[in-house]
């Protein structure tokens, strides 16, 4: 599995070790347990096999009180705004296939 998005600001690290801090604990394997997931969750984190998800970083700020705007800066996410590509917003039919809208061939009459 290849590593996260290695550019200079981004380290999930830094978050990880503010949210310990914070609630007072010891290192993953406690955070593991009091946001009910496995210890190996926040290893792949670390090690840039997995993203710190937005239903995480929700849950952080539940349990600290940390605004989402302070955790993605702690993380090194400076970006404004949060945008979906068109890929996104593009019409599928009812197989999952992208369409061009009423009109596609595949759609039968």
């Amino acid at each position: 599995m290849a590593a996260l998005r290695s550019g200079a600001g981004y380290d999930p690290d830094r978050l990880l070790d503010a949210v310990l801090r914070h609630l007072d604990l010891k290192n993953d394997s406690a955070l593991a347990r009091l946001m009910d997931l496995r210890p190996q969750h926040f290893s792949k984190i670390r090690r840039r096999l997995r993203p710190i998800s937005a239903a995480l970083l929700i849950r952080f700020n539940e349990v600290t009180g940390l605004s989402i705007k302070e955790m993605r800066t702690l993380m090194g996410d400076r970006r404004a705004k949060q945008r979906l590509g068109p890929e996104h917003f593009r019409p599928k039919d009812h197989d999952g296939h992208e369409t061009s809208g009423i009109f596609d061939s595949r759609m039968s009459a």
